[in-house]
């Protein structure tokens, strides 16, 4: 916004009265960096125990055990279907307690709902059943 002004006089050059934007500029960069440094950084992690180094081999391969869950959210241990919940804890608890424990492999349908899937990993978590992993990934891929 700017304007100018005649005095009227041949010889003095025209005033230009324009606001001065800098000051402006320098004050909503400051306002910027304070806002970016003070917004807390959004951390969606896991926290995962990772192991660390090269293991030895197991002298024999760990039983298997199989949890499938279907498209309505049912769950089954190595085929056989599961009445409740409690009964999948029964089954993690029992799992957890073996001095070798067995290989826990979950294989949710592609249409299962996550809270199911969810719900199988946070009970294998509160009994302490660390030997845990999804199968199944190929039918992602699509």
């Amino acid at each position: 916004m700017g304007m100018q002004v005649n005095q009227g006089s041949g010889d003095e050059p025209d005033v230009m009265v324009d606001i001065n934007t800098t000051p402006l500029i320098d004050v909503m960069l400051v306002l910027l960096i304070m806002l970016i440094i003070t917004i807390p950084i959004q951390m969606h992690s896991v926290k995962m125990n990772l192991p660390v180094g090269d293991p030895p081999p197991p002298a024999a391969p760990p039983p298997v055990v199989q949890v499938d869950i279907d498209a309505s959210g049912a769950l089954a241990w190595n085929g056989a279907h599961l009445q409740d919940h409690a009964d999948l804890e029964r089954h993690m608890a029992d799992v957890a307690a073996q001095a070798d424990q067995s290989e826990i492999h979950l294989l949710p349908d592609k249409a299962a709902p996550y809270r199911a899937v969810a719900e199988v990993l946070a009970a294998a978590q509160r009994e302490g059943a660390t030997k845990i992993g999804l199968i199944g990934n190929e039918q992602y891929m699509q």
